[in-house]
């Protein structure tokens, strides 16, 4: 479990940082903005685009218990996913 004091010091990070969320299933969350994910005391609310298309705005939010959270890590600016131009 991580604390949400511990994800809230992620999300409000001066300069913030883009950060990876991973869950107890394996399931992993790239928050690449403060506004993607929003910190309760047992529960995140995390929001994703549907689709990587900019004129395509429809989003998705997916609530996340706090409890199920097993890591939260930095993302290296200088990785890029495979296939990523």
């Amino acid at each position: 479990m991580i604390s949400f004091q511990r994800i809230a010091s992620y999300v409000g990070a001066e300069p913030f940082r883009p950060f990876r969320i991973t869950t107890a299933s394996g399931r992993s969350f790239e928050i690449r903005h403060p506004e993607m994910v929003q910190v309760g005391r047992s529960t995140m609310t995390i929001f994703t685009f549907l689709s990587n298309e900019p004129e395509d705005t429809k989003d998705r939010q997916v609530e996340v218990s706090l409890l199920l959270t097993e890591t939260v890590e930095p993302l290296d600016a200088t990785a890029r996913p495979q296939g990523a131009s």
